[in-house]
């Protein structure tokens, strides 16, 4: 994990950029406790405004995660290159394994592919796509137990200037 200036860094960078930009992330109240290219995790608490009639992760706050815990990195890695490059999830695939009734940690190990992504799309100009795989966990119940697989579809391109 990383440090606790760290994760307070990386945070408050999603949490700023959720509540500018996508306002029902903001909500969740995600946690980042750990960015890197080699492993994201996102947390995600299990509270009034996460859950469902049953006590468990509500569906959309799932996949709120899911997406995050891959979106962080391309956010990041866009940042750092100061280009235009807009990106979206064009499909999403889940595997719900079993019921989430705890706080949920999203896992990403593939943000090398990520950033290979962003930076192909910058180099040619063209919309490039490529799928990523992110899956959920509840520490406090089973740290190694995969409660959710997620597969989802990023598509991105750099913005051209208008003329």
């Amino acid at each position: 994990m990383d440090t606790f200036k760290q994760r307070f860094k990386n945070t408050a960078f999603v949490r700023l950029f959720a509540f500018v930009k996508i306002p029902l992330l903001w909500w969740v109240r995600p946690t980042m406790m750990q960015m890197s290219l080699d492993k994201t995790i996102l947390k995600i608490p299990l509270s009034r405004r996460t859950k469902n009639h049953l006590n468990s992760m509500y569906f959309g706050a799932l996949a709120i995660g899911a997406e995050v815990a891959i979106a962080a990195i391309a956010v990041k890695t866009i940042a750092d290159s100061k280009k235009p490059v807009d990106f979206l999830f064009k499909d999403f695939q889940g595997n719900f394994l079993k019921r989430a009734d705890g706080d949920v940690h999203f896992i990403c190990d593939q943000g090398h592919g990520v950033k290979a992504l962003i930076e192909k799309a910058i180099a040619s100009g063209e919309r490039e796509e490529a799928k990523f795989n992110s899956y959920a966990v509840v520490p406090d119940k089973d740290p190694n137990a995969k409660i959710a697989e997620f597969t989802l579809t990023l598509s991105c391109k750099l913005r051209q200037k208008k003329s």
